[in-house]
Protein backbone atom coordinates (compact mmCIF):
# COMPACT_ATOMS: atom_id res chain seq x y z
CA UNK A 1 0.00 0.00 0.00
CA UNK A 2 1.30 3.45 -0.92
CA UNK A 3 2.42 5.87 1.77
CA UNK A 4 0.05 8.66 2.80
CA UNK A 5 1.59 12.00 3.69
CA UNK A 6 -0.72 14.44 5.45
CA UNK A 7 0.00 18.12 4.87
CA UNK A 8 -1.24 20.16 7.83
CA UNK A 9 0.05 23.64 7.06
CA UNK A 10 -1.46 25.50 4.13
CA UNK A 11 -4.60 27.31 3.11
CA UNK A 12 -7.52 26.48 0.81
CA UNK A 13 -9.02 29.65 -0.68
CA UNK A 14 -12.60 28.84 -1.60
CA UNK A 15 -13.32 31.16 -4.52
CA UNK A 16 -16.52 31.49 -6.48
CA UNK A 17 -16.24 30.33 -10.07
CA UNK A 18 -15.38 26.64 -9.92
CA UNK A 19 -15.62 24.74 -13.18
CA UNK A 20 -18.01 21.84 -13.59
CA UNK A 21 -16.83 18.59 -15.14
CA UNK A 22 -18.26 19.57 -18.50
CA UNK A 23 -16.73 20.04 -21.93
CA UNK A 24 -17.28 23.44 -23.53
CA UNK A 25 -17.13 24.32 -27.20
CA UNK A 26 -14.64 26.60 -28.89
CA UNK A 27 -10.91 26.63 -28.27
CA UNK A 28 -10.01 26.98 -31.97
CA UNK A 29 -7.68 29.94 -32.12
CA UNK A 30 -7.09 32.16 -35.15
CA UNK A 31 -3.39 32.26 -34.27
CA UNK A 32 -1.03 30.35 -31.98
CA UNK A 33 2.24 31.51 -30.49
CA UNK A 34 5.33 30.48 -28.62
CA UNK A 35 5.99 32.93 -25.77
CA UNK A 36 9.65 32.65 -24.62
CA UNK A 37 8.81 34.25 -21.27
CA UNK A 38 6.97 31.03 -20.43
CA UNK A 39 10.30 29.25 -20.08
CA UNK A 40 12.78 30.21 -17.37
CA UNK A 41 16.46 29.79 -18.14
CA UNK A 42 16.47 29.99 -21.93
CA UNK A 43 17.80 32.61 -24.34
CA UNK A 44 15.65 32.41 -27.49
CA UNK A 45 17.19 32.30 -30.95
CA UNK A 46 14.57 32.45 -33.68
CA UNK A 47 15.19 30.03 -36.56
CA UNK A 48 11.91 30.50 -38.46
CA UNK A 49 11.19 33.45 -40.72
CA UNK A 50 7.97 35.30 -41.40
CA UNK A 51 6.28 33.59 -44.34
CA UNK A 52 7.68 30.11 -43.61
CA UNK A 53 5.27 27.21 -43.98
CA UNK A 54 5.49 24.92 -40.95
CA UNK A 55 3.98 21.73 -39.63
CA UNK A 56 3.04 20.90 -36.07
CA UNK A 57 6.42 19.95 -34.66
CA UNK A 58 8.51 22.18 -36.96
CA UNK A 59 11.25 24.11 -35.15
CA UNK A 60 10.55 27.83 -34.61
CA UNK A 61 13.35 28.70 -32.20
CA UNK A 62 16.12 27.17 -30.12
CA UNK A 63 17.92 28.03 -26.91
CA UNK A 64 20.94 30.11 -27.92
CA UNK A 65 23.12 28.59 -25.18
CA UNK A 66 21.95 25.00 -25.76
CA UNK A 67 20.77 24.72 -29.39
CA UNK A 68 19.72 21.12 -28.87
CA UNK A 69 16.72 22.45 -26.90
CA UNK A 70 14.13 23.20 -29.57
CA UNK A 71 10.78 24.95 -29.48
CA UNK A 72 8.32 23.81 -32.11
CA UNK A 73 5.10 24.99 -33.68
CA UNK A 74 1.96 23.58 -32.03
CA UNK A 75 0.06 23.69 -35.34
CA UNK A 76 0.72 23.62 -39.06
CA UNK A 77 0.37 26.84 -41.00
CA UNK A 78 2.36 29.99 -41.74
CA UNK A 79 4.65 32.04 -39.51
CA UNK A 80 3.07 35.50 -39.66
CA UNK A 81 5.01 37.45 -37.02
CA UNK A 82 8.06 37.50 -34.80
CA UNK A 83 7.22 40.12 -32.19
CA UNK A 84 10.07 41.84 -30.38
CA UNK A 85 10.29 44.29 -27.51
CA UNK A 86 13.04 46.45 -26.05
CA UNK A 87 16.59 45.48 -27.03
CA UNK A 88 15.03 43.16 -29.62
CA UNK A 89 13.80 40.78 -26.95
CA UNK A 90 11.65 38.05 -28.53
CA UNK A 91 8.11 38.40 -27.19
CA UNK A 92 6.33 35.83 -29.34
CA UNK A 93 6.48 33.84 -32.55
CA UNK A 94 3.03 33.72 -34.12
CA UNK A 95 1.69 31.02 -36.44
CA UNK A 96 -1.58 31.23 -38.38
CA UNK A 97 -3.00 27.70 -38.63
CA UNK A 98 -4.19 26.12 -41.85
CA UNK A 99 -7.12 23.77 -42.30
CA UNK A 100 -4.96 20.65 -42.70
CA UNK A 101 -3.05 20.62 -39.38
CA UNK A 102 -0.25 18.41 -40.68
CA UNK A 103 2.30 16.92 -38.28
CA UNK A 104 6.00 16.25 -38.49
CA UNK A 105 6.45 12.48 -38.37
CA UNK A 106 8.74 11.48 -35.51
CA UNK A 107 7.79 7.82 -35.72
CA UNK A 108 5.84 5.66 -33.31
CA UNK A 109 8.22 4.19 -30.73
CA UNK A 110 7.83 1.58 -28.03
CA UNK A 111 9.25 3.16 -24.90
CA UNK A 112 10.32 -0.15 -23.34
CA UNK A 113 12.65 -0.86 -26.27
CA UNK A 114 14.44 2.52 -26.11
CA UNK A 115 17.49 3.59 -24.12
CA UNK A 116 17.63 6.72 -22.02
CA UNK A 117 19.69 8.50 -24.69
CA UNK A 118 17.17 7.60 -27.38
CA UNK A 119 14.33 8.91 -25.20
CA UNK A 120 16.25 12.13 -24.62
CA UNK A 121 16.97 12.56 -28.34
CA UNK A 122 13.29 12.01 -29.21
CA UNK A 123 12.14 14.61 -26.66
CA UNK A 124 14.69 17.15 -27.89
CA UNK A 125 13.84 16.67 -31.56
CA UNK A 126 10.08 16.96 -31.00
CA UNK A 127 10.29 20.09 -28.84
CA UNK A 128 9.12 18.34 -25.68
CA UNK A 129 12.23 19.03 -23.64
CA UNK A 130 11.23 22.54 -22.43
CA UNK A 131 8.41 20.92 -20.44
CA UNK A 132 10.95 19.24 -18.17
CA UNK A 133 12.09 21.56 -15.37
CA UNK A 134 14.82 21.13 -12.81
CA UNK A 135 15.44 21.89 -9.18
CA UNK A 136 17.54 23.70 -8.10
CA UNK A 137 16.80 27.02 -9.84
CA UNK A 138 13.34 26.06 -11.24
CA UNK A 139 14.30 26.39 -14.90
CA UNK A 140 14.26 24.30 -18.07
CA UNK A 141 16.33 21.20 -17.36
CA UNK A 142 19.83 20.84 -18.76
CA UNK A 143 19.83 17.74 -21.03
CA UNK A 144 23.48 17.12 -20.16
CA UNK A 145 22.56 16.50 -16.51
CA UNK A 146 21.45 13.21 -15.01
CA UNK A 147 18.75 13.79 -12.39
CA UNK A 148 18.82 12.00 -9.07
CA UNK A 149 15.02 11.48 -9.33
CA UNK A 150 12.05 12.81 -11.29
CA UNK A 151 8.89 14.10 -9.60
CA UNK A 152 5.37 14.46 -10.98
CA UNK A 153 2.44 15.85 -8.97
CA UNK A 154 -0.70 14.24 -10.40
CA UNK A 155 -3.17 16.64 -8.80
CA UNK A 156 -3.74 20.36 -8.40
CA UNK A 157 -4.77 22.19 -5.22
CA UNK A 158 -4.50 25.86 -6.23
CA UNK A 159 -7.70 27.96 -6.18
CA UNK A 160 -10.14 26.89 -8.94
CA UNK A 161 -7.53 24.51 -10.35
CA UNK A 162 -8.57 21.78 -12.82
CA UNK A 163 -9.33 18.25 -11.73
CA UNK A 164 -6.57 16.03 -13.09
CA UNK A 165 -8.73 12.92 -12.68
CA UNK A 166 -11.13 14.47 -15.21
CA UNK A 167 -8.29 15.52 -17.54
CA UNK A 168 -6.83 12.01 -17.47
CA UNK A 169 -9.99 10.21 -18.60
CA UNK A 170 -9.30 8.48 -21.91
CA UNK A 171 -5.61 9.42 -21.82
CA UNK A 172 -4.35 6.87 -19.32
CA UNK A 173 -2.18 5.07 -21.91
CA UNK A 174 -0.41 8.28 -22.91
CA UNK A 175 0.15 9.23 -19.26
CA UNK A 176 1.65 5.83 -18.53
CA UNK A 177 3.87 5.99 -21.64
CA UNK A 178 5.09 9.41 -20.54
CA UNK A 179 6.00 8.11 -17.09
CA UNK A 180 7.75 5.10 -18.65
CA UNK A 181 9.79 7.45 -20.82
CA UNK A 182 10.76 9.64 -17.87
CA UNK A 183 11.85 6.56 -15.92
CA UNK A 184 14.51 5.93 -18.59
CA UNK A 185 16.07 9.36 -17.93
CA UNK A 186 17.11 8.80 -14.31
CA UNK A 187 19.02 6.11 -12.43
CA UNK A 188 16.77 6.90 -9.47
CA UNK A 189 13.01 6.79 -9.19
CA UNK A 190 10.03 8.55 -10.71
CA UNK A 191 7.87 9.72 -7.82
CA UNK A 192 4.22 10.47 -8.58
CA UNK A 193 2.26 12.38 -5.97
CA UNK A 194 -1.41 11.37 -6.02
CA UNK A 195 -4.30 12.82 -4.06
CA UNK A 196 -5.58 10.36 -1.49
CA UNK A 197 -8.78 8.86 -2.90
CA UNK A 198 -7.92 9.67 -6.52
CA UNK A 199 -8.44 7.15 -9.31
CA UNK A 200 -4.99 7.91 -10.76
CA UNK A 201 -3.04 4.64 -10.57
CA UNK A 202 0.25 4.73 -12.51
CA UNK A 203 2.42 1.64 -12.82
CA UNK A 204 6.18 1.19 -12.59
CA UNK A 205 6.69 4.31 -10.49
CA UNK A 206 6.83 5.21 -6.81
CA UNK A 207 3.32 6.39 -5.92
CA UNK A 208 2.96 8.59 -2.83
CA UNK A 209 -0.46 9.63 -1.57
CA UNK A 210 -1.01 13.15 -0.23
CA UNK A 211 -3.87 14.85 1.54
CA UNK A 212 -4.26 18.30 2.98
CA UNK A 213 -4.81 21.91 1.94
CA UNK A 214 -3.00 23.84 -0.76
CA UNK A 215 -0.05 23.73 -1.48
CA UNK A 216 -0.18 19.92 -1.06
CA UNK A 217 -0.37 19.65 -4.86
CA UNK A 218 2.82 21.68 -5.41
CA UNK A 219 5.63 19.43 -6.58
CA UNK A 220 8.11 21.35 -4.40
CA UNK A 221 6.16 20.46 -1.25
CA UNK A 222 6.09 16.84 -2.34
CA UNK A 223 9.85 16.78 -2.99
CA UNK A 224 10.46 18.24 0.47
CA UNK A 225 8.38 15.52 2.13
CA UNK A 226 9.55 12.60 -0.01
CA UNK A 227 13.25 13.19 -0.66
CA UNK A 228 14.63 16.75 -0.30
CA UNK A 229 17.21 18.20 -2.67
CA UNK A 230 20.68 18.69 -1.20
CA UNK A 231 23.49 20.84 -2.54
CA UNK A 232 25.05 19.25 -5.60
CA UNK A 233 21.92 17.22 -6.44
CA UNK A 234 19.54 17.78 -9.34
CA UNK A 235 15.99 16.55 -9.70
CA UNK A 236 13.56 17.10 -12.55
CA UNK A 237 9.86 17.90 -12.40
CA UNK A 238 7.11 17.59 -15.02
CA UNK A 239 3.54 18.86 -15.01
CA UNK A 240 1.14 15.88 -15.26
CA UNK A 241 -0.64 17.35 -18.31
CA UNK A 242 2.74 17.55 -20.06
CA UNK A 243 3.47 13.91 -19.16
CA UNK A 244 0.45 13.06 -21.31
CA UNK A 245 1.87 15.08 -24.22
CA UNK A 246 5.22 13.29 -23.87
CA UNK A 247 3.51 9.90 -23.89
CA UNK A 248 1.51 10.90 -26.95
CA UNK A 249 4.77 11.54 -28.82
CA UNK A 250 5.83 7.90 -28.45
CA UNK A 251 2.37 6.37 -28.91
CA UNK A 252 1.41 8.42 -31.99
CA UNK A 253 4.77 9.60 -33.33
CA UNK A 254 3.67 13.24 -33.52
CA UNK A 255 4.02 16.42 -31.46
CA UNK A 256 0.38 16.81 -30.42
CA UNK A 257 0.15 19.56 -27.81
CA UNK A 258 -3.63 19.32 -27.38
CA UNK A 259 -4.76 19.73 -23.79
CA UNK A 260 -7.85 20.49 -21.75
CA UNK A 261 -7.90 24.07 -20.47
CA UNK A 262 -10.28 24.92 -17.64
CA UNK A 263 -12.15 28.25 -17.70
CA UNK A 264 -12.82 29.53 -14.17
CA UNK A 265 -13.48 32.61 -12.09
CA UNK A 266 -16.36 34.65 -10.72
CA UNK A 267 -16.41 36.88 -13.81
CA UNK A 268 -17.18 34.05 -16.21
CA UNK A 269 -20.69 33.11 -17.29
CA UNK A 270 -19.81 29.58 -18.38
CA UNK A 271 -17.21 27.38 -16.71
CA UNK A 272 -15.76 24.08 -17.76
CA UNK A 273 -13.08 22.47 -19.90
CA UNK A 274 -12.10 23.57 -23.41
CA UNK A 275 -10.09 21.39 -25.77
CA UNK A 276 -7.26 23.62 -26.91
CA UNK A 277 -3.50 23.91 -26.43
CA UNK A 278 -0.84 26.14 -24.92
CA UNK A 279 -0.18 29.07 -27.25
CA UNK A 280 -3.86 29.62 -28.12
CA UNK A 281 -5.22 33.13 -27.76
CA UNK A 282 -6.99 33.93 -24.51
CA UNK A 283 -9.90 35.28 -26.58
CA UNK A 284 -10.49 31.85 -28.15
CA UNK A 285 -10.90 30.34 -24.68
CA UNK A 286 -13.10 33.09 -23.21
CA UNK A 287 -15.23 33.98 -26.24
CA UNK A 288 -18.78 34.61 -25.03
CA UNK A 289 -17.90 33.42 -21.52
CA UNK A 290 -16.67 36.59 -19.78
CA UNK A 291 -19.07 38.83 -17.89
CA UNK A 292 -18.97 42.57 -18.64
CA UNK A 293 -17.01 44.79 -16.33
CA UNK A 294 -13.48 45.77 -15.41
CA UNK A 295 -11.91 42.31 -15.27
CA UNK A 296 -8.51 40.81 -14.48
CA UNK A 297 -7.68 37.92 -16.82
CA UNK A 298 -5.05 35.48 -15.60
CA UNK A 299 -3.21 32.74 -17.47
CA UNK A 300 -3.03 30.20 -14.67
CA UNK A 301 -4.42 30.47 -11.14
CA UNK A 302 -4.89 33.56 -8.99
CA UNK A 303 -1.81 32.85 -6.85
CA UNK A 304 0.89 32.13 -9.44
CA UNK A 305 -0.64 33.03 -12.81
CA UNK A 306 0.31 35.84 -15.19
CA UNK A 307 -1.87 38.83 -15.98
CA UNK A 308 -2.89 38.79 -19.65
CA UNK A 309 -5.34 40.38 -22.07
CA UNK A 310 -7.68 38.72 -24.54
CA UNK A 311 -5.10 39.33 -27.27
CA UNK A 312 -2.35 37.49 -25.39
CA UNK A 313 -1.59 33.76 -25.47
CA UNK A 314 -1.97 30.95 -22.96
CA UNK A 315 1.39 30.34 -21.28
CA UNK A 316 3.21 27.09 -21.96
CA UNK A 317 2.76 25.37 -18.59
CA UNK A 318 -0.80 26.58 -17.97
CA UNK A 319 -4.04 24.66 -18.38
CA UNK A 320 -6.24 27.19 -16.61
CA UNK A 321 -7.65 30.65 -17.37
CA UNK A 322 -9.14 32.66 -14.49
CA UNK A 323 -11.23 35.83 -14.65
CA UNK A 324 -11.87 37.90 -11.51
CA UNK A 325 -12.89 41.53 -10.90
CA UNK A 326 -10.08 44.07 -11.18
CA UNK A 327 -11.44 45.98 -8.18
CA UNK A 328 -9.86 49.35 -8.90
CA UNK A 329 -13.32 50.91 -9.24
CA UNK A 330 -14.48 49.73 -5.80
CA UNK A 331 -14.76 52.18 -2.91
CA UNK A 332 -15.66 50.90 0.56
CA UNK A 333 -16.91 52.93 3.50
CA UNK A 334 -14.42 52.66 6.40
CA UNK A 335 -12.40 50.07 4.44
CA UNK A 336 -11.10 47.17 6.49
CA UNK A 337 -12.64 48.54 9.70
CA UNK A 338 -16.17 47.55 8.61
CA UNK A 339 -17.48 44.27 10.05
CA UNK A 340 -18.46 41.99 7.17
CA UNK A 341 -19.47 38.46 6.24
CA UNK A 342 -18.58 38.47 2.56
CA UNK A 343 -14.80 38.82 2.55
CA UNK A 344 -12.19 36.14 3.13
CA UNK A 345 -9.73 36.53 6.00
CA UNK A 346 -7.07 33.98 6.85
CA UNK A 347 -6.52 35.65 10.23
CA UNK A 348 -10.27 35.73 11.11
CA UNK A 349 -10.29 39.54 11.01
CA UNK A 350 -13.80 39.40 9.54
CA UNK A 351 -16.71 37.39 10.87
CA UNK A 352 -17.03 35.54 7.56
CA UNK A 353 -15.05 32.61 8.98
CA UNK A 354 -18.06 31.82 11.16
CA UNK A 355 -19.95 30.78 8.01
CA UNK A 356 -17.69 27.75 7.60
CA UNK A 357 -15.28 26.47 4.97
CA UNK A 358 -18.09 25.89 2.45
CA UNK A 359 -18.66 29.60 1.81
CA UNK A 360 -17.46 30.82 -1.58
CA UNK A 361 -15.83 34.22 -1.88
CA UNK A 362 -15.56 36.74 -4.69
CA UNK A 363 -12.11 38.30 -4.57
CA UNK A 364 -10.75 41.05 -6.77
CA UNK A 365 -7.18 41.91 -7.73
CA UNK A 366 -6.61 44.71 -5.22
CA UNK A 367 -3.57 44.51 -2.94
CA UNK A 368 -5.49 46.43 -0.25
CA UNK A 369 -2.58 48.28 1.30
CA UNK A 370 0.84 49.68 0.51
CA UNK A 371 4.24 48.09 0.94
CA UNK A 372 5.62 48.04 4.48
CA UNK A 373 8.74 46.79 6.21
CA UNK A 374 8.96 43.02 6.58
CA UNK A 375 7.49 41.96 9.89
CA UNK A 376 8.45 38.62 11.46
CA UNK A 377 4.98 37.65 12.62
CA UNK A 378 5.05 33.91 11.93
CA UNK A 379 2.33 34.31 9.29
CA UNK A 380 4.42 32.60 6.59
CA UNK A 381 4.98 29.52 8.75
CA UNK A 382 1.23 28.97 9.09
CA UNK A 383 0.84 28.34 5.34
CA UNK A 384 4.32 27.05 4.38
CA UNK A 385 4.44 23.26 4.85
CA UNK A 386 8.11 22.73 3.96
CA UNK A 387 10.92 22.10 6.43
CA UNK A 388 12.33 25.54 5.65
CA UNK A 389 12.20 28.89 7.47
CA UNK A 390 10.66 31.10 4.77
CA UNK A 391 11.13 34.49 6.42
CA UNK A 392 14.85 33.96 7.02
CA UNK A 393 15.37 32.49 3.55
CA UNK A 394 13.65 35.50 2.01
CA UNK A 395 15.91 37.87 3.94
CA UNK A 396 18.97 35.92 2.81
CA UNK A 397 17.81 36.20 -0.81
CA UNK A 398 17.30 39.95 -0.51
CA UNK A 399 20.80 40.32 0.98
CA UNK A 400 22.10 37.75 -1.55
CA UNK A 401 24.00 35.93 1.18
CA UNK A 402 24.84 32.73 -0.71
CA UNK A 403 25.96 30.75 2.35
CA UNK A 404 22.77 31.52 4.24
CA UNK A 405 20.64 30.86 1.16
CA UNK A 406 22.21 27.42 0.80
CA UNK A 407 21.86 26.61 4.49
CA UNK A 408 18.21 27.72 4.52
CA UNK A 409 17.14 25.55 1.57
CA UNK A 410 17.29 27.72 -1.57
CA UNK A 411 17.99 24.66 -3.76
CA UNK A 412 14.61 23.11 -2.94
CA UNK A 413 12.24 25.97 -3.66
CA UNK A 414 10.51 27.67 -6.57
CA UNK A 415 8.53 30.93 -6.56
CA UNK A 416 5.19 29.04 -6.56
CA UNK A 417 6.06 27.55 -3.16
CA UNK A 418 5.86 31.06 -1.69
CA UNK A 419 2.55 32.04 -3.31
CA UNK A 420 0.51 31.57 -0.14
CA UNK A 421 3.12 33.46 1.87
CA UNK A 422 2.64 36.35 -0.53
CA UNK A 423 -1.15 36.06 -0.19
CA UNK A 424 -1.17 36.31 3.62
CA UNK A 425 1.74 38.76 3.85
CA UNK A 426 0.74 41.93 5.71
CA UNK A 427 3.84 43.67 4.34
CA UNK A 428 2.56 43.41 0.73
CA UNK A 429 5.96 42.23 -0.52
CA UNK A 430 6.30 40.65 -3.97
CA UNK A 431 7.76 37.47 -2.54
CA UNK A 432 7.55 35.32 -5.66
CA UNK A 433 9.38 37.96 -7.69
CA UNK A 434 12.14 38.16 -5.06
CA UNK A 435 12.56 34.36 -5.04
CA UNK A 436 12.65 34.23 -8.85
CA UNK A 437 15.34 36.93 -9.04
CA UNK A 438 17.30 35.24 -6.25
CA UNK A 439 17.29 31.88 -8.06
CA UNK A 440 18.40 33.52 -11.32
CA UNK A 441 21.21 35.41 -9.62
CA UNK A 442 22.34 32.29 -7.79
CA UNK A 443 22.41 30.30 -11.04
CA UNK A 444 24.64 32.92 -12.67
CA UNK A 445 26.92 32.95 -9.64
CA UNK A 446 27.23 29.14 -9.42
CA UNK A 447 27.55 28.53 -13.16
Amino acid sequence: MANVIKIKKGLDINLKGKASEAMLGGGQSETYAIVPDSFNGITPKVTARVGDKVKAGSVLMVDKNRPEIKFVSPVSGEVIAVNRGEKRKVLSIVVKPDAKNEYEDFGVKKVTSLTGEQIKEALLNAGMWPYIKQRPYDRVANPEDTPRDIFVSAFYTAPLAPDFDFILKGQEADFQAGLDALAKLTPGKVYVGVKNGSAVAPKGVETVLFEGPHPAGNVGVQINHIKPVNKGETVWTVNPADVIVIGRLFNKGIADFTRLVVVTGSQTSERGYVKSMAGATIASLLKGRMLPGNNRIISGNVLTGVRVTENDYLYAYDNQVTVIPEGDDVYELFGWAMPRFDQFSQSHTYFSWLLGKGKEYVMDARIKGGKRAMILSNEYDQVFPMDIMPEYLLKAIIAFDIDKMENLGIYEVAPEDFALCEFVDISKIEIQKIVREGLDQLYKEMN
